[in-house]
């Protein structure tokens, strides 16, 4: 069975938060939120429960972890961190979405007579 259009978008939200903390390191989920909007340009939009919903499955998944710790407005926050599986998680991922993005791009060049556009 073909995943769902909201299994497509959770993954493709985890990889943002995956990559997110490779790139940043340890970061509290709104700094992750934040950071993914300014990066997206504001493209992606994120809530606070789409944000800790990812965070939940990829702690699960043993991607990344958390601990308590004190946020720059000293207000308690849990703290993520991504782990060597979930390093290889992103790693593999990014081979997959270029190999899909290099696709859909000669999908997409196609005009509607079958040849290039």
């Amino acid at each position: 069975m073909a995943p769902s259009k909201l299994d497509l978008l959770q993954g493709t939200l985890d990889l943002m938060v995956l990559q997110t903390l490779d790139v940043m390191g340890e970061m509290h989920g709104y700094g992750i939120a934040r950071r993914i909007e300014q990066v997206s340009q504001d493209q992606v939009l994120l809530n606070q429960g789409t944000i800790y919903a990812s965070l939940v499955r990829l702690q699960q998944r043993g991607w990344i972890s958390a601990a308590w710790g004190v946020s720059d407005n000293n207000r308690k926050a849990k703290f993520y961190t991504i782990t060597a599986a979930g390093r290889r998680r992103v790693k593999a991922e990014r081979v997959e979405w270029e190999r899909l993005a290099a696709v859909m791009s000669r999908v997409l060049a196609t005009s509607r007579e079958g040849g290039k556009a």
